[in-house]
């Protein structure tokens, strides 16, 4: 028998988002560690607010809501705030019910802007950090490092020369087309308009040039966890310079070994690696990069 379409939404519900999440879902414990965290960063929260005043979006909802950006990769506070009011999975980790408005993204974005200026996000790591090291599961003898290249959200037409404010146009309108055509474009005479600390950079040969930063993770080879990170400027050398910072920044006297890719293998990496205490390694291409080579 052909049930009927019935679309009338009802008045009352009594489900909550917390009967809507799967009992295995992966973003349960990550709750429970975040939560964990977020308890012991109590007081770092009241020293960031004033006694009196309106009431601000807590903290702990947007480093919840900020670490969703980064799990599920959503590129702006805008689509975060839009899927955060339907989806309930997002309503959930956040820490709101089934009735609760969420925040204009613009309030999201001012109230972000401020927890990270009190370092509150670096603090936040470190806790993760102590429960991983609290359950043995770091490594404290082998580690690898790599670097990767992040988009900066500012197109190749804000890249105009320092002392120009207005770039020149074949047409009008809001997006007005520019040629770039037999110019030469250097950091030293040029910038984007819209994010100056974003670098012209590419890859590799025969790819195309963006508009970039530079993430670089330190991670211990036991279990494949991140124990640093970094992000640059997107140069030639940053990535070097980034490692080279994060293993000096590791507590302990025993000698580590360091895994990396080719791009590392220099005199003065290696070099600085021996000042630090530590021995580069030659990964091998392998899911886990375990060393097979040592450097001494």
């Amino acid at each position: 028998m052909r049930g009927p379409d019935i679309q009338q939404d009802a008045l009352f519900s009594t489900v909550s988002p917390e009967q809507r999440v799967p009992k295995d879902h992966p973003l349960r414990p990550i709750r429970q560690m975040v939560d964990q965290a977020l308890q012991a960063l109590d007081g770092e929260f009241d020293t960031l607010y004033a006694d009196l005043g309106r009431d601000s979006i807590p903290p702990e909802k947007l480093l919840r809501a900020q670490l969703l950006m980064a799990l599920y990769t959503i590129r702006s506070e805008r689509q975060l705030v839009e899927q955060i009011d339907y989806n309930l999975l997002f309503r959930w980790f956040v820490g709101f019910s089934m009735d609760d408005k969420v925040w204009h993204h613009s309030t999201f974005t001012k109230n972000r802007d401020r927890l990270l200026e009190g370092e509150v996000a670096h603090k936040f790591f470190a806790q993760v950090l102590e429960q991983a090291q609290s359950a043995d599961l770091l490594s404290k003898e082998h580690f690898s490092v790599d670097g990767t290249l992040i988009e900066a959200l500012a197109s190749l037409k804000s890249y105009r020369p320092k002392e120009e404010d207005e770039p020149p146009t074949q047409d009008g309108g809001r997006n007005p087309t520019i040629d770039f055509r037999g110019e030469r474009r250097r950091r030293e005479t040029h910038e984007s308009k819209t994010d100056p600390d974003a670098l012209l950079f590419r890859k590799s040969k025969g790819t195309t040039a963006k508009l970039s930063y530079m993430g670089h993770l330190l991670m211990e080879n036991r279990h494949g966890l991140v124990v640093d990170a970094r992000v640059s400027q997107a140069t030639g050398t940053a990535e070097r310079e980034a490692a080279i910072d994060m293993v000096e920044a590791l507590t302990g006297t025993c000698r580590v070994t360091v895994g990396a890719d080719k791009n590392y293998d220099t005199k003065g990496f290696v070099e600085a690696m021996r000042c630090a205490n530590a021995v580069k390694q030659h990964p091998k291409l392998t899911r886990y990069q375990r060393a097979i080579l040592t450097r001494l």
